[in-house]
């Protein structure tokens, strides 16, 4: 089979990395792909939003298989444009990625379907905003609607930071009309988790549960990024709040999109808090995670092809998945400023030897290979990903070959896992 990944990130280097493992695959195409992808797959210079080039590209590389990777593509309708065509595709179709495309239509399928979610308000109006706050000392989270790169949530500790975050999303505009209308939420304070799922808009089938970290520093201090490393399984997600999780959250909210009339077919991927061992929703994304496809990638046993074969032909059911036993941790290598200001071409060293170590793969993100070198292009430029017997031993994996690579400034954080230690 012929296969399209879409996407530049380390998520799509992950998804081609795996699917390049299935006897039933004969080539890989990447767009628009980065240098790691580039080891695995054609990359192809083509607008991951112009979906009718997309489509045009699918009909004359006689690609039997889309599959996206970030969300911009399936809120902008590429499924829809590609089932018109008959074209095999992996993802939700738009109305059904306005789970993550729109937070305010998220929050109101799981208020109407009593889905385990904190109290929240819509707002399309900043001075009505900022009354409701200086009021309601409980909506301590601001959210912007739309999407925006990972980076549109603000949880606040005082009344003036949930002011002052209202002001930069509605009056700055600092995420474009993805900020036109917003959620102020209630801040639930607990445990966060990465629970994500197969469906084909009737089965669902759970994957690893993994533990992203957003802040840029350690301890969990900074900006919010769009994800500085990841490990699964993770420890928070007992077996109690696995099936809690998938009997009060995942299962409801596809049965609620199926009644809404739009299956969901693809992957779901719920952040959720867990709050004195309940878990609750924050938010959906329609996608795999980055950086959380990393280490479940990378703990995937079953072949990944015949699973997304499955969720687009309505046979999950009879699909069996299995993972290693044992424990990822992937650990992100930034550019020095990520996610405010960095700069890009700094060459990156000590890839060879990385590429040599055992049970750990550096998935590549924002990345440009040149002359047979290889550049930062990102802010997030690699996701250096070990597996072991236990937890501890797939973070010190990783952080073993963290110790080979340099690029000028490069930043990662020092307490990927950190949790998942302080539990065993």
């Amino acid at each position: 089979m012929n296969i399209l990944v879409i996407g530049s990130g380390g998520r799509e280097h992950a998804l081609c990395w795996k699917l390049s493992q299935s006897p039933l695959v004969k080539k890989i195409y990447c767009a628009t792909g980065n240098g790691g992808t580039s080891q695995v797959a054609e990359n192809v210079d083509i607008d991951i939003l112009d979906n009718n080039a997309l489509a045009e590209f699918a009909k004359n590389a006689k690609i039997d298989l889309t599959v996206i990777g970030p969300e911009a593509p399936l809120v902008n309708g590429i499924v829809d444009e590609f089932e018109k065509n008959n074209l095999p595709i992996f993802g939700p179709r738009k109305y059904a990625a306005m789970l993550e495309g729109s937070k305010v239509f998220s929050k109101k399928i799981l208020l109407k379907n009593n889905i385990p979610t904190g109290r929240a308000e819509i707002f399309d109006n900043a001075e009505k905003a900022i009354e409701f706050a200086k009021n309601n000392s409980w909506c301590r989270v601001v959210k912007a609607d739309g999407l925006a790169a990972g980076k549109g949530v603000y949880v606040c500790d005082s009344e003036e930071e949930t002011i002052g975050a209202i002001k930069e999303i509605m009056m700055d505009k600092r995420f474009g009309d993805a900020g036109n209308k917003i959620l102020l939420e209630e801040k639930l304070v607990g445990e966060e988790a990465s629970f994500l799922v197969f469906s084909d808009g009737k089965t669902v089938r759970p994957m690893l549960s993994t533990q992203d970290h957003k802040p840029v520093y350690d301890n969990d201090k900074g900006p919010n990024t769009g994800g500085m490393g990841a490990y699964g399984p993770a420890p928070v997600v007992t077996k109690e709040i696995h099936e809690k999780a998938m009997n009060k959250i995942m299962i409801p909210v596809i049965e609620a999109m199926a009644k809404e009339g739009t299956p969901y077919k693809g992957v779901l991927y719920g952040g959720l808090m867990i709050v004195d061992n309940e878990p609750y929703v924050i938010e959906f994304n329609c996608r795999f995670g980055d950086p959380e496809a990393q280490p479940i990638l990378m703990m995937l046993k079953s072949d990944l092809l015949p699973i997304i074969q499955s969720c687009i032909n309505g046979t999950l059911e009879e699909q069996e998945i299995e993972f290693y036993k044992g424990a990822s941790c992937c650990v992100v290598l930034a550019s020095g400023g990520y996610p405010v200001k960095y700069e890009k071409g700094k060459l990156i060293e000590g890839l060879d030897k990385a590429s040599d170590a055992e049970n750990v793969v550096v998935f590549q993100a924002g990345t440009k290979k040149q002359d047979n070198a290889v550049y930062t292009n990102g802010g997030r430029v690699l996701g250096v990903t070990g597996r072991g017997d236990s937890i501890k031993q797939a973070i010190d994996n990783a952080y073993e070959v963290v110790k080979l690579i340099n690029f000028e400034k490069m930043y990662y954080r020092k307490d990927i896992g950190a949790k998942a230690l302080s539990r065993d």
